[in-house]
């Protein structure tokens, strides 16, 4: 009779875990006015400015980032335009990068990300990248962004975050942005959650030059506006966590030798064969998965049959990704 269900043992099944990475290049003429910035969105509350690859109203278009920005209640003045705003808007994005204190105060975000204390970053421009271009997040020791800033380029990176990185946020991991491969505490200009697709940099100088003069008297678009200007390229890559479970499904010697194809019988004789004393002989063509109560969840197509037979054994395995 033949065999139709095998029951697959622990050492049959193996889990695995890859990551897929992609190359995001995001140049300074996309973000900076290569269409007439007909690519800038902005929206009547005015609290952010959405970035496309290609003129928004377009079915084309991709949403690329976000840009914004806040100040701690340190920066804040009656005098300052969108006050409130602005500090909502640091106040928000603290709340969820960075977490509260055991007081239950919002914390502020860290140069060098131990939040027990040392030099704060209490005004910001938040870059928060679409999950289009991130997907599950950003690789770590892998960011950079290079700013104009009048005198010179100033690249902004990621250095050593692969080893080095922060786990103490709400959001996931993150790292310190340096302006020098010689990265020391206290020396952050910027912090890149890598799970949350989020960029936070300084608004002092040397990073944006004009802020000091600018932050405060522009609106949060005119702000946006003004760091497009400056932007001179950006690049990182994107991580997909591929999860994958592996089936090991082998047939011994003594099984699966017989069809349950209704044609593999003719007249109550088995077609394959000549002589009684001949093999039994079957070709598989298909694999199912099934569940403990025999429902089919799963089928997986050999791009060719494979002859089984008494005096061979076959390992046939099946990868399901996740």
């Amino acid at each position: 009779m033949a065999q139709v269900f095998k029951t697959l043992l622990n050492n049959d099944i193996a889990t695995t875990r890859t990551l897929l990475h992609e190359a995001i290049p995001i140049t300074g003429t996309i973000v900076s006015g290569t269409y007439n910035d007909q690519n800038i969105k902005n929206y009547s509350h005015g609290m952010f400015q959405s970035v496309y690859d290609y003129p928004h109203l377009s079915s084309s278009a991709n949403h690329i980032f976000d840009l914004t920005y806040g100040y701690s209640s340190a920066y804040s003045s009656s005098a300052n335009v969108m006050n409130a705003k602005k500090l909502n808007i640091y106040s928000q994005m603290a709340q969820v990068l960075v977490g509260y204190d055991q007081d239950g105060n919002i914390l502020d975000f860290d140069r060098d990300g131990d939040l027990t204390g040392g030099d704060k970053i209490g005004n910001c421009v938040f870059i928060n990248y679409s999950r289009l271009l991130y997907k599950d997040e950003i690789k770590k020791g892998n960011y950079s962004i290079v700013i104009n800033s009048g005198s010179s380029f100033i690249t902004l990176a990621d250095h050593g975050a692969e080893n080095d990185y922060r786990i103490n946020s709400p959001a996931g991991e993150y790292g310190v942005l340096y302006t020098s491969s010689l990265s020391a505490a206290g020396t952050g200009v910027g912090l890149i959650y890598y799970q949350a697709g989020v960029a936070v940099i300084t608004a002092s100088a040397p990073v944006f030059a004009a802020y000091s003069t600018f932050s405060s008297s522009l609106s949060i678009s005119g702000t946006a506006d003004s760091v497009r200007n400056v932007w001179d390229d950006n690049n990182f890559n994107n991580t997909t966590e591929l999860n994958s479970t592996i089936y090991f499904c082998r047939a011994s010697h003594n099984e699966f030798n017989y069809s349950t194809n209704p044609t593999y019988l003719s007249e109550s004789q088995i077609r394959v064969k000549q002589e009684t004393t001949d093999n039994p002989v079957s070709y598989i063509t298909t694999i199912g998965l099934y569940s403990a109560d025999n429902e089919l969840l799963a089928v997986a197509k050999l791009s060719e049959p494979l002859k089984k037979d008494p005096t061979n054994e076959l390992t046939l395995r099946l990868r399901l990704d996740y």
